[in-house]
């Protein structure tokens, strides 16, 4: 092969795979309704139910018929990942790396926050700053408080996590496949 037939080459090669690329980002978009559309699960603070390395795929709550708390999901029997109601990725007060946890209840501003003790919705000494949604993780050792009754100072953003507004969330957490996650958690980024 000469030089022009070996550049030639390349380029199909490297417009190739930018086209397949670009069809499955775009195809995964368009079934899912978000970006990200699949994140790796990077703690365990989701354990039993999430483990570190697993990827979670993800559609948007407009494609889910909405958002199920745990308190709806405990009264009508709706389950997801193991436990009641749905599990969510948001950007904790809009911004800064997404939170994978469950939706526990929906606040109003000045109401109480709840967090899932022992199996049961009780309500914490902390008063909700703003409307939204109230997520915890399901491992009881790690995560014993909602993100947002946790205080700044031990917060993964250095601040308090606001109650979560419906634009925070990038999707709803349908379905896992364990393992594949752990490539994406040895890359930094």
């Amino acid at each position: 092969m000469d030089t022009e037939s070996k550049t030639y080459q390349f380029l199909k090669d490297v417009v190739s795979t930018l086209i397949i690329v670009a069809v499955v980002v775009g195809g995964g978009i368009a079934i899912t309704g978000t970006w990200p559309f699949m994140v790796a699960v990077e703690s365990g603070s989701m354990e039993p139910h999430l483990y570190p390395g697993d990827v979670v795929f993800l559609l948007s709550p407009s494609r889910t018929g909405g958002i199920v708390t745990w308190e709806e999901g405990k009264e009508t029997g709706y389950m997801s990942f193991g436990n009641y109601g749905d599990v969510i990725v948001y950007k904790p007060n809009g911004y800064g790396k997404p939170i994978i946890h469950r939706a526990i209840a929906y606040v109003h501003k000045g109401d109480y926050i709840p967090a899932i003790v022992n199996g049961k919705l009780v309500l914490t000494n902390q008063i909700a700053e703003s409307d939204g949604y109230i997520t915890q993780g399901d491992n009881v050792r790690t995560n014993q408080l909602p993100d947002q009754a946790v205080p700044a100072a031990f917060s993964p953003i250095g601040e308090k996590i606001l109650p979560v507004k419906e634009d925070w969330i990038i999707g709803v957490a349908k379905f896992r496949v364990p393992y594949i996650g752990y490539l994406r958690l040895l890359i930094p980024i």
